[in-house]
């Protein structure tokens, strides 16, 4: 549809919006009285406001119950993250028995790297793409070197074509023949956090397997935001936080993915806990491990269930709207936000420069020409919560959750003003 860049357009957008009553689902930070706009969903999500009773709820069972809040609470403690299962398997295109919750993101990444880096002298090589997010980097250097290999000769990192902002799928899946049977382990995030790009995750995981090679994915900002099909996919493995897009709370826990190929393998190589024996055996304390035949093998410990909590409550929203609900809405609303963009660049002397492609989710991340982080200090005192990365780029992040097409259009005019407010001329 033709869009316009007018308050009564935004508006009228937002009227016909199906998921205009999940705004007041969540708490917004409050300037002068009034809701910011929020762009910063790819960092944190804003808290939903039933988790509070989720989180009362066990507190209550903590006073009245104590320890026997395990087995006799309203939801019981031992088996607590199995009911994130399921929610969380249509959320990332999985079968419930090959997720799981535990730990944190990158705890998860060096768990799973024990199962599926497993090198030798011949395959030993990893791919990932160029500049991955530090702790990304930093994980796969520490796996490799406790493996005994140099980081140089052993990371292959698929680099952006000189000029361009944004990766090539030819370029991943020709970097993945050409290390051909050296390659160990394929790495990548499934949207990468700096550009917003979503990567063709179907056809990488493809070129992957067919050189035998395990496949994973880091998904901490493709979870809840794009559309996932790991199982079909056949992707190895993969974990995210879910604190972003999936709004559990600050530092929450992580989810993981194992493929069922993997389940129920008594050979396999995994770092092992108590929680993740069979139910049945569990307090019976015995020596031997016996491992619980879906991805829960790999859990160590008792899951933190004050921290589960708000997660559950989140997934209470997702059941209830649909990934697809959620993907239509994004679209349509990052499709508005780039319009927004396009016509405030033709009134200004800056220009704007949007450097993730069409390949994306929710997020915009935009190199802003002729400014510098001033314009990003003017848009946080005017209410716009947003995020900057060097040297002049602002990421936009409009989750579809809470995330109004009004915000949009006063987003471009308060953009507008601190352009101009440095005494620049309007376009003619």
């Amino acid at each position: 549809m033709p869009f316009q860049n007018t308050l009564s357009f935004a508006k009228e957008l937002d009227i016909n919006d199906p998921l205009k009553e999940f705004r007041d689902k969540f708490f917004f930070p409050q300037l002068n009285g009034k809701n910011v706009i929020y762009f910063t969903g790819n960092s944190l999500g804003l808290q939903p406001k039933n988790s509070q009773d989720f989180v009362d709820e066990v507190m209550e069972d903590w006073k009245n119950l104590a320890v026997e809040g395990h087995f006799h609470s309203k939801k019981p403690w031992w088996d607590y993250h199995e009911r994130l299962a399921k929610p969380l398997a249509k959320i990332v295109g999985a079968k419930p028995e090959e997720v799981s919750v535990m730990n944190t993101l990158t705890v998860n990444l060096h768990l799973l790297m024990v199962s599926f880096y497993t090198p030798t002298k011949k395959r030993y090589k990893i791919i990932c793409e160029e500049k991955a997010f530090p702790s990304d980097q930093y994980m796969l250097q520490s796996q490799v070197r406790f493996h005994g290999f140099d980081p140089k000769d052993t990371i292959v990192e698929v680099r952006k074509r000189p000029g361009e902002h944004h990766w090539h799928t030819e370029d991943i899946v020709d970097k993945i023949n050409e290390v051909g049977d050296e390659l160990a382990l394929v790495l990548l995030g499934g949207v990468n956090y700096y550009n917003g790009q979503v990567f063709d995750m179907k056809t990488i995981t493809s070129a992957g397997k067919s050189v035998g090679a395990n496949v994973g994915w880091d998904l901490a900002h493709a979870a809840g935001n794009i559309e996932l099909k790991l199982h079909d996919w056949g992707c190895d493995f993969a974990a995210w936080c879910s604190y972003k897009y999936m709004n559990s709370g600050p530092g929450n826990a992580s989810g993981v993915f194992i493929h069922e190929r993997h389940l129920d393998q008594d050979k396999i190589t995994r770092f092992e806990g108590w929680w993740g024996t069979k139910k049945e055996t569990r307090f019976l304390m015995k020596q031997e491990f016996e491992p619980i035949a879906t991805a829960d093998a790999w859990q160590l410990s008792n899951p933190p269930v004050l921290a589960l909590a708000p997660y559950l409550a989140s997934l209470a929203l997702f059941e209830e709207v649909g990934m697809s609900s959620l993907i239509e809405k994004r679209n349509k609303i990052v499709s508005y936000l780039e319009f927004v963009l396009h016509e405030i660049d033709s009134e200004v002397d800056s220009s704007f420069e949007i450097i993730t492609p069409n390949e994306r989710g929710c997020q915009l991340s935009v190199l802003i020409h002729g400014e510098g982080r001033s314009l990003f200090d003017y848009l946080m005192e005017n209410g716009v919560i947003t995020d900057w990365r060097e040297p002049n780029v602002i990421r936009l992040a409009p989750a579809p959750f809470y995330c109004s097409y009004e915000d949009m259009y006063n987003f471009g005019q308060i953009l507008k003003k601190g352009i101009l407010s440095k005494s620049r001329n309007l376009k003619t």
